[in-house]
């Protein structure tokens, strides 16, 4: 499958031009000239350089490979079918749909961009976290450093002793079996060769912990209504969680907030003015599969 230069080219600068500032998270810059976004306002989406997304619109530079055009697709937020179109464009085979996929949503990922001063996290079945606002790294630690099993905070649970110092050691029985139960119930509806299935392995063979629970077979541990932190910066935190699902993802929209004029709400809004450089925490992120 060869790649379609000018076809390429045409659908990208057309996609760049439909799009607002606004439509993406941006601000509007005063006296803006040019209709829809600016080519060095795509790349920063896209987490490339200017040059290399220019050059792809004026039809030239290398085959993109299939990680930049996932980058591509998710920064200028296409749609699933818009997304398949972009991959046949790039001369490859677009990737499947359904629960493995990490193609956010265009509707989700426009609630997430109206959030950025709230703590936001979207998270898959599994508990691999796609996106943070500042103020959830600032909150739960950066969760894009993980690679391979790691992404998975279910995983790095039951692997790493770290990922615990988040949360009251007297909630981590209750939440080891949350992750447990929330894991087979993900494994059920996915089944044998899924990478539930593979995960399931992987902690049977490394966490005597997992296997003790996951012989108890129990299913349908939901999260506490209130969730508690123990934050090394700003101390004990209180939280709900609000979640929004993609059905055809298995994507999570989740939102912490605090019950208004308590400590804890207070200490929150001092985490989202702090932001993420200086909070940035070892051991932490991502969302597991019940919840956080």
């Amino acid at each position: 499958m060869g790649i379609d230069r000018v076809g390429l080219a045409e659908f990208l600068r057309r996609r760049r031009e439909s799009l607002q500032p606004e439509d993406v998270g941006l601000p509007r810059r005063p006296r803006r000239r040019a209709a829809g976004l600016q080519r060095e306002e795509v790349a920063a989406l896209c987490h490339m350089s200017t040059d290399y997304y220019a050059r792809l619109e004026r039809e030239r530079g290398p085959q993109p490979s299939e990680q930049m055009i996932a980058s591509i697709a998710q920064g200028l937020h296409l749609s699933f079918d818009e997304r398949d179109h972009l991959y046949r464009l790039a001369g490859r085979q677009p990737p499947t749909r359904g629960a493995s996929s990490e193609h956010v949503s265009p509707g989700l990922l426009r609630i997430f961009d109206r959030l950025d001063d709230t703590p936001a996290e979207i998270v898959t079945e599994l508990g691999e976290t796609l996106r943070q606002t500042p103020p959830a790294v600032a909150l739960v630690g950066d969760a894009s450093r993980f690679s391979g099993p790691a992404r998975s905070s279910g995983y790095r649970w039951f692997t790493d002793p770290s990922s615990r110092e988040l949360y009251v050691p007297e909630d981590h029985a209750f939440l080891s079996r949350m992750y447990a139960a929330g894991l087979r119930g993900v494994l059920a509806i996915r089944g044998p060769g899924s990478r539930a299935a593979q995960l399931v392995d992987l902690l049977l063979e490394r966490s005597e912990e997992f296997r003790t629970l996951w012989e108890a077979h129990e299913i349908g541990i939901h999260p506490h209504e209130v969730k508690r932190y123990q934050h090394p910066e700003v101390g004990l935190l209180e939280l709900n969680c609000q979640q929004l699902v993609d059905p055809h993802q298995a994507h999570r929209l989740m939102v912490y907030t605090a019950v208004p004029g308590t400590e804890s709400h207070d200490k929150l809004q001092m985490l989202a003015v702090i932001g993420a450089q200086s909070l940035t925490r070892p051991g932490a992120g991502g969302a597991d599969p019940g919840n956080r």
